[in-house]
């Protein structure tokens, strides 16, 4: 229904309870000819009269009686929606998008959880990628970025937590080659290109050569796989895995970690929880 031709229902309706053209103005704070004007163009919309005019006012006819009926009932209803709408913004459920840098989900998920259990409404969408989730464009609520201060603008960006990756190394591996004294002396088992700016990345690159580099990969699974097959070292969180040994942990590795989401959406119950429930 389009604008002009509800605001002449509700110019209808005013009048239909008031039973006068001025008391219907005031009802809806217009001018009395507005209303007349609203009401004749209803009147020739429709092509019936909806209303018998006489000194004392305005009666109903029968079709202005099957209008007020009509009308009533979708005014209640769409009162109702909007009722239900501004609940909703206000209450902690539907659908919460969460993206997070992979190797995360140990520090992360005993967070949500227990979110999620105190509001059971909630639907969790939890992704990790190699690329940035783009918040202003609606693909997430919040987002764990690490690295530099991320400074889109539009974000609400605040830091969370400082990780140091660490070296570690199968019992096999360190059986054959030896304690890590000299990384120079060991081959590595490192992601792909998309992990470049990561702080323990830009060390390799600046103290070892290529040929230290025992396998490449952006598969996680594939990575810890070669490590623990005793291929080379490789550079995980801590608590990650329990069957590997630490052998090497520098503070250059450490990583800050950021919160962040979108200036509109960040004031959203939901999104603030989400955001209390990470911060612990």
């Amino acid at each position: 229904m389009e604008t002009e031709s509800w605001d002449d229902i509700r110019a209808a309706l005013a009048v239909a309870r008031s039973g006068t053209v001025s008391g219907a103005a005031q009802v809806l704070d217009v001018h009395h000819a507005t209303v007349i004007r609203r009401i004749d163009a209803l009147e020739a919309r429709l092509g019936a009269r909806l209303f018998q005019r006489h000194a004392r006012g305005y009666t109903l006819t029968e079709a202005g009686r099957l209008l007020l009926e009509a009308g009533a009932a979708a005014e209640a209803r769409f009162s109702q929606m909007a009722a239900r709408i501004s609940g909703t913004g206000e209450r902690i459920e539907g659908e919460i998008t969460v993206t997070s840098v992979q190797g995360m989900s140990d520090l992360v998920m005993p967070r949500l959880v227990a979110l999620m259990r105190q509001h059971p409404g909630l639907r969790l969408n939890y992704t990790t990628d190699t690329r940035l989730f783009r918040l202003d464009a609606g693909e997430a609520h919040v987002a764990i970025r690490a690295g530099a201060k991320p400074v889109e603008p539009d974000y609400v960006v605040s830091p969370w937590l400082r990780l140091a990756a660490s070296l570690y190394a199968s019992e096999g591996y360190l059986a054959q080659h030896g304690p890590v004294t000299d990384p120079s002396a060991h081959r590595f088992i490192i992601p792909g290109a998309e992990s470049r700016p990561a702080p323990h990345m830009r060390w390799l690159a600046a103290h070892l050569p290529a040929a230290n580099i025992a396998m490449i990969s952006n598969d996680a699974d594939a990575r810890l796989a070669a490590i623990r097959a005793g291929l080379g070292l490789g550079w995980l969180l801590p608590g990650e895995v329990d069957d590997l040994t630490e052998v090497m942990s520098l503070p250059d590795w450490e990583s800050q970690l950021w919160l962040v989401s979108h200036v509109d959406l960040h004031r959203s119950p939901k999104v603030q929880a989400v955001l209390k429930a990470l911060r612990g």
